[in-house]
């Protein structure tokens, strides 16, 4: 069972998405937030596996209640941001600040039952070619010099640039003809060599480094 908590300061959002997701049988609310500063808190009191934050919020918006829920409650549960636009520099800094993807207010029930999975699940990119354009796009208008990466393997390069494309483990171990046990293995080690908790922010690394460049 993947249990949710829902952060956001409009009642009615909540509800509604209490309704959608309480309605699949793998899925349970275990509580709300109106506000950010309430995350933390009922994060380490319920132990949710994903938090549907809402970006913006009154007290704590969802980048700093992000911010402060990885950072306090361990082990962190994955985060995914609710928002109204896609390419709102909000959701990239809340991506940056540790979000595994984010999701659209206006998106079917379907679709949010199936992006709450694949976060709680975490070998795949929820929606690549948005957070793609998302690092793009931040890395373009940045003025300041590229971080360098951590030395990589030539192994470990060649998966990030595939998990960069948005393709899941199961895929690498296709392309590259290995396990899917092998890919896990590499891309733990790249994640743990970049500092990174997940595939998001490995990509974003990935693209603001220059590492992964668009063709």
């Amino acid at each position: 069972m993947i249990k949710v908590l829902i952060a956001d300061d409009e009642r009615l959002v909540r509800t509604g998405l209490r309704v959608v997701l309480n309605a699949e049988p793998d899925l349970t609310v275990v509580g709300e937030a109106a506000d950010g500063t309430e995350v933390a808190p009922l994060a380490a009191e319920l132990r949710p596996d994903v938090v549907l934050m809402d970006v913006r919020m009154p007290g704590m918006d969802g980048i700093r209640a992000t911010e402060h829920l990885l950072g306090s409650v361990q082990p962190p549960p994955k985060v995914l941001v609710v928002t109204t636009f896609e390419n709102d520099d909000y959701v990239y800094e809340a991506l940056r600040a540790g979000a595994s993807g984010f999701l659209l207010k206006r998106s079917r029930a379907e679709e949010m039952v199936q992006a709450v999975r694949l976060v709680a699940n975490g070998d795949s990119l929820l929606f690549p070619a948005a957070v793609r354009e998302l690092a793009l796009h931040h890395a373009e208008r940045c003025t300041k010099a590229p971080l360098p990466l951590p030395r990589l393997t030539d192994r470990e390069g060649e998966i990030l640039r595939l998990m960069a494309a948005g393709l899941t483990n199961g895929e690498i171990a296709e392309r590259l003809v290995v396990s899917p046990e092998t890919v896990k293995t590499h891309v733990g080690s790249v994640l743990a060599k970049l500092r990174v908790r997940d595939r998001t922010q490995a990509v974003i690394v990935a693209y603001e480094s220059g590492f992964v460049r668009p063709r």
